[in-house]
């Protein structure tokens, strides 16, 4: 934050105050967002130097405009005052950087390669809710979110699907206050899940397969071989990725029919609903709640002034309930909902290399589970994580019939 001027004056501090606390996140963050939007849509967090940013206007700009707003010199809050030596992932990189390294795994997610998927997707869907009975409870996250999208990113990459549960280990060491672990404990994990993928990696320079660990291992970026630290950068960015956001779509999406009585009852009486009720579900979940951006130079949103090396945080959740966009039942979970430009993916250069997968393995869970059940229930404990970055569901018991 070096020569950023600090004595002007700066709105909604006592608002973005609070806009980090675990507690927020475990329980409802909705409430704040609100405020937020109405009375301080780009507010000073005092403690941490950033803005936070909350109308979808606002936040989609920031997205569509990277020379403005920059990715490479972090995403996370935690990362402000940070350099790194290498990009610790693609997401940490601007055009044109950023578009050569999509380039090399973006014919792994084009929707024709993912249409491909359906059969394989499918049977796994099926085997898991298969396994879930009706009117018993059932933790959703630990019977069908978790394993479903480890098991698919696992078969995309390369991996040995049948480890998937150190797979997930592994994610939850990446995200920010998705556990209580030490921080010693993350960093073992992370340091492990490196060291099997560059193994892996290296394997299938002598042994191709295929898969995108071998598309990766045989790639170049102008001539040259991917280094050990990109060839990280892409892995651990696929891997957690690749499960994170959709496995808390699922989950959260599931919670959201629970709550609001007669939506599943809508998609069993008419199935052409599903594909609207998937994108309901990534707007009302907004399973990445927040990304950072820092300034590049002078810029103003919402009247404004931003300075130039000041790190804005985008509240894409805020912004996918902005009543500006989505009108008075912004805060209604509506599976009918169109037009429903949700920005749950990002938008511009960073939009989600993973969009058509998601929405893939949404369509295929919740036609299986209309295929043997007509209703969704709360039937126990939902848990939360405090993550500000990831809107993580540690547990939702529910009940179907």
């Amino acid at each position: 934050m070096t020569g950023i001027e600090t004595d002007r004056k700066r709105p909604g501090t006592e608002l973005a105050a609070g806009v980090l606390d675990a507690g927020l996140y475990s329980s409802d963050p909705h409430p704040l967002f609100t405020r937020l939007r109405a009375e301080a849509p780009v507010a000073w967090n005092e403690e941490h130097g950033f803005w936070a940013v909350s109308r979808h206007a606002d936040v989609s700009a920031i997205g569509f405009d990277h020379q403005t707003f920059c990715a490479r010199q972090g995403i996370l809050v935690e990362e402000i005052g940070v350099t790194y030596e290498t990009p610790p992932t693609m997401m940490h990189t601007d055009p044109p950087a950023h578009t050569r390294y999509r380039r090399l795994v973006q014919p792994g997610f084009k929707p024709t390669v993912v249409r491909a998927l359906e059969p394989a997707v499918r049977a796994r869907a099926r085997a898991l809710v298969e396994a879930i009975d009706a009117g018993r409870v059932t933790d959703v996250v630990g019977a069908l979110s978790v394993p479903l999208p480890l098991q698919v990113i696992s078969e995309i990459m390369g991996l040995p699907v049948e480890d998937w549960e150190r797979f997930y280990d592994w994610s939850e060491a990446v995200i920010p206050g998705a556990t209580d672990w030490p921080e010693e404990r993350r960093n073992q994990l992370q340091g492990e899940m490196i060291g099997f993928l560059i193994e892996l990696t290296t394997k299938r320079r002598r042994t191709p397969e295929n898969d995108v660990l071998t598309e990766l291992a045989q790639a170049s970026i102008d001539g040259d071989r991917l280094s050990d630290a990109e060839l990280a950068m892409f892995l651990v960015q696929l891997l957690v990725a690749g499960n994170e956001t959709t496995r808390n779509m699922i989950s959260g999406g599931l919670v959201a029919f629970a709550d609001h009585p007669g939506q599943f009852e809508r998609l069993v009486a008419d199935r052409t609903l599903v594909a609207d009720a998937v994108e309901e579900m990534l707007r009302y979940t907004t399973p990445v709640i927040s990304f950072m951006r820092t300034a590049t130079r002078p810029a103003e949103l919402s009247g404004v002034a931003i300075a130039a090396g000041e790190p804005v945080l985008m509240l894409y959740a805020s912004a996918n309930r902005d009543e500006q966009v989505f009108g008075p039942t912004s805060a209604v979970f509506d599976v009918g909902r169109r037009p429903n430009p949700h920005i749950a993916f990002g938008n511009g250069a960073h939009f989600c290399l993973g969009a058509a997968l998601a929405r893939l393995e949404g369509r295929v869970v919740l036609e299986e589970l209309l295929d043997r059940f007509a209703s969704v229930d709360r039937a126990g404990v939902v848990e939360r994580s405090g993550s500000s970055v990831i809107a993580g569901v540690k547990r939702a018991e529910l009940g179907f019939g």
